[in-house]
Parts: structure tokens; C-alpha cells; sequence
């Protein structure tokens, strides 16, 4: 999906950069996300929140644990 629309820069281009420990500002530096109109910066904020926190869970060893309710 395209988040900054006025640079053509994708989730998955915001989340490989912020996989390798970049920040929102490191990464509006590199790709010029919400350097125009602004419209994508919380978008672009959610991107990079969710792949630092996957990379914290997965650095604690934690795994989601698949629960059955049916007996």
C-alpha cells in the first residue's frame, strides 16, 4: 500500500527501514515521507510503531500462543 502518496513511498518501504532501528525522523530524512502536505505522517507513524514493537516482542523470545476454546 502507498502511505505518502506525494513521494510514492510504500508500507513496506517505511517498514524495512524501520525494521533496521530507524526512526520516524531518520526515515522522513531518507525517504520524504510527510515532507509535502503532511497528510500521511500518522500513517507512516503506525508503520514504524508496529514494526519496532513486532522487533520487541521477537528480541523478548515471545510468541503468540494459539488458544483453542472448543471442547
Amino acid at each position: 500500500m502507498i502511505v505518502c502518496v506525494c513521494r510514492r513511498v510504500s508500507e513496506k518501504e517505511i517498514a524495512l527501514h524501520a525494521s533496521e532501528g530507524m526512526g520516524f525522523d531518520d526515515i522522513q530524512f531518507e525517504l520524504g515521507v510527510a515532507t509535502q502536505c503532511g497528510k500521511c505522517e500518522d500513517c507512516a507513524r503506525e508503520v514504524i510503531d508496529k514494526c519496532h514493537a513486532q522487533a520487541s516482542i521477537a528480541q523478548q523470545g515471545w510468541m503468540p500462543i494459539a488458544v483453542s476454546m472448543s471442547r
